[in-house]
C-alpha cells in the first residue's frame, strides 16, 4: 500500500534526527534513545528507520581493503629498491595530484628540511595538483624549479609559478629559473653564465630534496612541452621522463634533437639528491616507474594502491 503524506508525517524531522543523533553518532541503545525522547523502543525503531528512508541518515557500506596499505607500501618499496614509499587513495582520475597529496606531505615532512635547505621542484600535471593542496610547513627552505619553461603556455608546466605556489604552501623562498626548456645554442650559452641562473643551477647541486612527477611514455601521452618532439622515432624507446629526461626500460636516455641543451636537472644530479620523491600513479606510468626507480633517478615514490599492485605484479 502507498505511503500517504500524513504516515509520512507522523513523526517529525527533528525527532528523527535526534533519534539518529544519539543512536549513531552517541553509541546510545535503543533503550537509551526510548527514555531520553520519551517513546517506546518499537517508535525508536520506526524514527530510525523512517530516517534512513529520507536520507537524514546514510549509510555507506565500504568494501574491505585486500592489502593493509603500510604492508603494501613496504612490498613496493623492497620490490623497487627504495627508500620510502606511501600510498594514498585515489577517489577518481580528475585530479591525481590533488590525491597524492598528503602522501607527498608524509614523504616530505619525513625528510626534516631545515632553513637553508633546498628543495626542487619539477613541472608536469601531477606536480602542478600537487602545488594546490596542503603540504608541511618548512619555513626558511629554499626552493629552485627543475626545469625551465618560461616560455610553456601551458600552467601545468610553468615551473616558476609551481615552484612560487609550493614556495607559499610550506614557507619558503623561491627562486625562479629565467629560462626556456631548450634554449637556442647562443642563447644557452648565454644562459649558464647568467649569475641568476648561476644560482638555481647551485641549488640543483646542493638540494636535500626534491617533488618531481614521474611521465608516461611520450608517445602515449596527450599532453607533452612544446620543446619535445612528438613524432621522433628515437621517443618510441622511452618508457617514461622525469623533468623531461627520456629513458628506456632499463633506465639508459633516450635523447630527442635539442635535449643537450635541455635546461634541467642531469640524471646524476637526480641521482645524488638524498630524498628525491616521484609521483605518479596510474597504469601507464607503471613502466616508467619501475625503470626510474631501478636507475636512481628517484628514491621515494608517492602513488596509490592501484598502482602499487600493478608495480609488484610488473616487477615480478
Amino acid at each position: 500500500m502507498a505511503v500517504t503524506p500524513e504516515r509520512t508525517r507522523k513523526y517529525s524531522t527533528a525527532q528523527m534526527h535526534r533519534a539518529a543523533t544519539l543512536y549513531y553518532l552517541e553509541d546510545a541503545t535503543q533503550g537509551d534513545v526510548a527514555v531520553q525522547l520519551g517513546v517506546s523502543r518499537a517508535t525508536v525503531s520506526r524514527l530510525l528507520a523512517e530516517a534512513r528512508r529520507l536520507g537524514i541518515v546514510r549509510i555507506d557500506v565500504v568494501a574491505p581493503v585486500d592489502d593493509d596499505l603500510t604492508e603494501l607500501a613496504a612490498r613496493v618499496r623492497v620490490a623497487l629498491g627504495l627508500d620510502a614509499v606511501e600510498l594514498s587513495e585515489l577517489p577518481g582520475e580528475d585530479a591525481p595530484g590533488l590525491a597524492l597529496a598528503p602522501a607527498v606531505s608524509t614523504l616530505l615532512a619525513g625528510v626534516g628540511l631545515r632553513a637553508g635547505d633546498a628543495l626542487l621542484v619539477s613541472s608536469g600535471r601531477t606536480v602542478y595538483e600537487v602545488a594546490q593542496a596542503e603540504l608541511p610547513r618548512l619555513p626558511g627552505v629554499q626552493l629552485a624549479p627543475m626545469i625551465g619553461g618560461q616560455d610553456e603556455p601551458e600552467v601545468w608546466y610553468a615551473s616558476n609559478e609551481i615552484t612560487r605556489q609550493v614556495a607559499a604552501k610550506v614557507g619558503g623562498t623561491p627562486a625562479f629559473l629565467y629560462a626556456p626548456a631548450v634554449p637556442g645554442a647562443e642563447l644557452h650559452a648565454l644562459l649558464l653564465r647568467d649569475p641568476s641562473i648561476r644560482r638555481v643551477v647551485e641549488l640543483w647541486r646542493r638540494a636535500r630534496s626534491a617533488i618531481m612527477g614521474v611521465g608516461a611514455p611520450p608517445l602515449a601521452r596527450m599532453s607533452l612541452p612544446g620543446f619535445v618532439p612528438r613524432d621522433t622515432l628515437a621517443l618510441r624507446d622511452a618508457v617514461g621522463d622525469v623533468v623531461s629526461r627520456f629513458y628506456d626500460h632499463d633506465g639508459r636516455p633516450v635523447p630527442f634533437a635539442g635535449d643537450e641543451r635541455l635546461m634541467a636537472v642531469s640524471y646524476d644530479v637526480l641521482r645524488a639528491v638524498p630524498a628525491c620523491i616521484g609521483v605518479a600513479a596510474g597504469a601507464e606510468k607503471v613502466p616508467g616507474i619501475l625503470a626510474g626507480a631501478r636507475a636512481g633517478y628517484f628514491n621515494q615514490l608517492a602513488t596509490d594502491p592501484v598502482t602499487a599492485r600493478a608495480l609488484l605484479a610488473a616487477a615480478g
